[in-house]
């Protein structure tokens, strides 16, 4: 678990109608300064050269030039470390491709699907050139003000735009929208360019350095903007900006001295359709962990539309299983996170709660995404709106301020030992099952077939039966679960084609819908009724 972690806080800003043009202004000449400086960079032209001709040129001082530039340079090098992963996601999408226009070459030949295939095959190879020239010449393609806005002027009206004119005035305000200002652990108030005071009423007022260019055109230095108020992370700014104290040094010249030392807050200012926006980022100190796996874990299975929670305790035992909805489907970016946060939040509580860790898949999604070449248009939305990057990003900050251990662990096989093992015999759902296997993984523990016989319920309210093939056992439990995924594919698969899935479920009986299950089923697994191997209470040597 990390020690700490940078937090992002935003607030909207109320701006009188001069403050808002001098805003503009600073936000006009930062992203100018920030166009040149990258273009000296493609020349390869000398850092410190081109700072001072940019102090002179600009008007801007040391501070705002390290923060333009540092902003930069996060840009690139996000584009830097990407582009491996576009090229083997580009290479995934076009082997994909290329098996389904070879499908269809034999099954729709000349047809019209098959020519749009081929299309689409040859736009993701000119792509997949294009990465592996840059990646090779080292070269970086910024564009300032999105490549989508850009390429709208090629076809105004089904962008909504007029003319031109219209186009060009919508590029350069999308191009002079924000500025960056950065901070720092050794100036005041965490910053050198926009010092935040607290008022009397517990609000913040920020006090701007503007650029000296900017400066010597309106006559005023500093623009003030008093009233801001944070709805979430307001007392953590608070808190860093309290939190400054002197600390004994010492100079070159062996010389004693003491400097200020304060929490860095670096702010970002954004305008939007409805006005100006400030977004704090605060580093956090981790909470004290407060769980412990001798209490057992929490498992969460990250599924399209819902999230499956199970809670086991120390020796792999459910506890309590559960399913939290995630309907971000169709909703705004603004309405997920919500969403995600709310959902988030409940899953962090019931492990505090308990005093236990958190357990999560480690899963590269990305990799899953190139794959929507061959799929179905319905799937294909689904996993576009899949959320798993948000989900575990917001589990483990969530985690980090509450005090709750997050574990990543292997996703290898979870499905299937949820489906195999926990699902039929414990009378939860598959995906609470891989969430069960996901818990126990965090705790360590292995997970061999617990049943001869796989009995597996399906979606139609039935279930399909395979028999789990014999371990080897000089070789991995996994290989085992390799088996055992194939046969429950065949299992699937022939289930499918007998068309009982395609027609309406069976209904519940009164009893099932009393108990929440998801069916009744007349077949038994061999050993449902197996002894645990540990007793109910356990807590006389759990070691608090």
């Amino acid at each position: 678990m990390a020690d700490a972690a940078v937090f992002t806080y935003q607030a909207r800003i109320a701006l009188a109608s001069e403050q808002a043009r001098a805003l503009d202004a600073y936000a006009k000449l930062h992203g100018r300064a920030q166009r040149a400086l990258f273009a000296a960079q493609c020349a390869e032209r000398p850092l410190n050269e081109s700072k001072r001709e940019f102090l002179r040129t600009f008007g801007l001082t040391s501070r705002q030039f390290n923060a333009l530039r540092i902003e930069l340079d996060g840009k690139v090098e996000a584009i830097r470390r990407r582009r491996p992963e576009l090229i083997e996601e580009a290479k995934t999408r076009i082997a994909k491709a290329r098996r389904l226009v070879q499908k269809l070459s034999q099954t729709a030949p000349g047809s019209d699907k098959l020519h749009q295939k081929r299309r689409r095959l040859a736009l993701l190879e000119q792509r997949l050139a294009a990465l592996q020239r840059d990646e090779a010449q080292g070269r970086v393609r910024l564009c300032f003000g999105s490549r989508k806005l850009f390429n709208a002027q090629y076809d105004l009206q089904a962008n909504g735009l007029a003319d031109h004119q219209e186009w060009l005035a919508r590029w350069q305000e999308s191009r002079s929208r924000q500025f960056f200002v950065l901070g720092s652990k050794d100036e005041i108030a965490g910053n050198q360019t926009c010092q935040a005071t607290l008022e009397a009423h517990g609000s913040l007022c920020l006090k701007l350095r503007l650029p000296d260019a900017l400066a010597l055109h309106s006559g005023a230095k500093f623009v003030t903007i008093p009233g801001v108020r944070f709805a979430w992370g307001h007392a953590t700014i608070v808190s860093a900006l309290q939190a400054s104290h002197r600390v004994n040094a010492t100079t070159q010249a062996g010389k004693p001295t003491s400097r200020r030392t304060d929490h860095a807050i670096s702010y970002r200012f954004l305008r939007d359709d409805k006005g100006w926006r400030v977004f704090a980022s605060v580093e956090v100190e981790a909470a004290a962990v407060t769980t412990s796996p001798a209490l057992g874990c929490v498992g969460v299975d990250i599924n399209v539309d819902h999230l499956a929670v199970a809670e086991v305790d120390r020796f792999g035992n459910r506890v309590n299983a559960r399913r939290i909805e995630l309907p971000t489907r169709g909703k705004s970016t603004d309405q997920a996170k919500a969403i995600v946060g709310d959902a988030v939040a409940k899953v962090v509580a019931l492990a505090k709660g308990g005093a236990k860790p958190l357990a999560i898949e480690r899963l590269d999604f990305q990799r899953k995404k190139a794959e929507l070449e061959s799929v179905d248009a319905a799937r294909a939305r689904l996993l576009s709106s899949f959320v798993f990057s948000k989900v575990r990003g917001g589990l483990k900050a969530a985690g980090l301020r509450a005090g709750v251990q997050v574990i990543e662990v292997n996703p290898a096989y979870t499905s299937v030992i949820g489906a195999v093992n926990h699902a039929q015999r414990r009378g939860i759902s598959i995906h609470q099952g891989a969430a069960c296997a996901v818990a126990r993984r965090g705790l360590g523990l292995r997970e061999s077939p617990a049943v001869r016989f796989g009995l597996v319920p399906v979606r139609s309210g039935g279930h399909v039966t395979f028999a789990v093939p014999v371990r080897n056992r000089a070789k991995h439990v996994w290989s085992q679960w390799s088996r055992i995924r194939a046969g429950l594919k065949v299992a699937l698969a022939a289930h499918w084609r007998s068309g009982q899935p395609r027609g309406h479920p069976a209904p519940l009986s009164p009893a099932t819908r009393t108990l929440g299950a998801t069916c009744l089923s007349t077949a038994r697994s061999r050993g449902a009724n197996r002894s645990q191997h540990c007793s109910g209470s356990v807590l006389d040597d759990v070691p608090f």
